[in-house]
């Protein structure tokens, strides 16, 4: 979740999903944390000291869930994701997360939530919190999540993800979060004296977002890999020292107390690039707002951004060409608004000019965003429809977030009311 909190997702209209195994669990053998279950005993006793999170991903089939389900084929797995109510949904949140959410809701249980308390690991602007968290809710609703499958909450009002991260802190070794690739950069970039607390423990706090509801699959990018290996290990840890005879004896079902989630990788189009740059994410924290295209920006800006873009001066069009980042982000783009497959859109745009591409990428944009525009205006001009979606998302969330919290309070020893 982080930045955009797991806001990578899966373009199903073109590709089956791809699921990653759980043989191999941030370096260390299944084997091993089966037996002894300790990952920080692994470190210490790894010859070759190496400590680097890393998300083993291969195309295998689906390991089997921590926690036992029913067998019944009606039961659906559990996906969470959300995104942050900071700056502008634009199209790498849309593309990466939102517009997949679609597919996903129907075959998936989802929740969906606004994730405002990562929102304030940084500086921010308390007057536009609110402001931005019902905006990008409208946006959600706006971009086809269906709320008669889908739950779509805020974080705030679920308290149990505060209380799960506290609770997941006291077993989060310091050396795990120093270790955190965004912490590293962001706070570099603020400056040591000016970095909160939060900037480092926010990973945990994602952990929480995502164990919280028990969850099968969690859609990750290549920025969020190593939040989400935390997290897998984290479980494990937690399961090894308060789990199964342990629980058991306190009274609980025994067995481990959270599932270990399995990321679930995108094929295409889930990082989108920055249109001033093929090689950096677009980003909201971005100063340059013509490096993104914003999901509310009228026709005209969307014009204007694509013909100010950053080009190249070969001919024609060609994907995965290293030497052209900005000519292979633009066609993937392009191959995910139109829904057409890859080798399509390589065969139709290989003998264009910019001039003529830039202007089929710029229609297909416009004609892809304005429903979502119309429906936003009409979502946000009836605040009691928005109010009342969130408030049922809480509940039915809290429903399921509260049962695991009073299981991990039950299973360390806690003395409950």
């Amino acid at each position: 979740m982080g930045r955009s909190v797991l806001a990578h997702f899966l373009n199903l209209s073109n590709t089956t999903p791809r699921f990653t195994s759980s043989l191999s669990f941030g370096g260390i053998p299944s084997r091993y944390v089966k037996k002894h279950g300790s990952i920080r005993q692994y470190r210490l006793m790894n010859q070759h000291g190496s400590t680097a999170f890393r998300c083993c991903c291969s195309s295998v089939s689906i390991s089997q869930p921590a926690v036992s389900e029913s067998s019944s084929s009606s039961v659906k797995k559990r996906i969470v994701s959300g995104v942050q109510p900071t700056g502008t949904i634009h199209l790498g949140n849309y593309l990466g997360a939102i517009k997949n959410w679609i597919s996903l809701q129907t075959t998936y249980d989802t929740l969906f939530f606004i994730v405002d308390l990562h929102a304030i690991t940084l500086p921010y602007d308390t007057q536009q919190l609110s402001k931005a968290t019902r905006d990008t809710a409208a946006i959600y609703l706006a971009c086809g999540v269906d709320t008669s499958k889908a739950s779509v909450f805020v974080q705030s009002h679920v308290r149990a993800h505060v209380e799960l991260m506290w609770l997941l802190s006291s077993a989060t070794p310091i050396g795990w979060l120093n270790r955190m690739i965004q912490f590293k950069e962001k706070s570099r970039k603020a400056g040591d004296e000016n970095v909160g607390v939060a900037l480092l423990t926010y990973p945990v706090l994602m952990a929480s977002d995502i164990l919280l509801y028990q969850s099968d699959f969690v859609p990750v990018g290549e920025d969020q890999k190593q939040h989400l290996e935390l997290t897998r290990e984290l479980a494990e840890r937690v399961n090894y020292l308060y789990g199964r005879r342990k629980w058991k004896k306190l009274g609980g079902r025994g067995g481990p107390i959270f599932k270990v989630p399995e990321p679930l990788i995108p094929p295409a189009g889930a990082r989108v690039m920055s249109l001033t740059d093929g090689l950096s994410k677009m980003s909201k924290s971005a100063p340059s707002d013509q490096s993104r295209i914003n999901l509310l920006d009228p026709k005209d800006v969307i014009a204007n951004k694509i013909k100010r873009c950053k080009t190249d001066s070969f001919s024609g069009m060609e994907f995965d060409n290293p030497d052209r980042p900005e000519c292979s982000n633009l066609l993937s783009i392009y191959q995910v608004i139109s829904g057409k497959m890859k080798e399509e859109v390589a065969l139709e745009c290989q003998d264009m000019n910019w001039g003529m591409f830039k202007a089929l990428l710029t229609d297909a944009l416009i004609d892809h965003l304005h429903p979502i525009q119309v429906r936003y205006e009409d979502i946000m001009s009836d605040p009691a429809y928005l109010d009342k979606v969130l408030a049922e998302g809480a509940t039915k969330a809290t429903d399921i977030a509260d049962a695991t919290l009073n299981n991990v309070y039950q299973a360390m020893g806690f003395l409950r009311r």
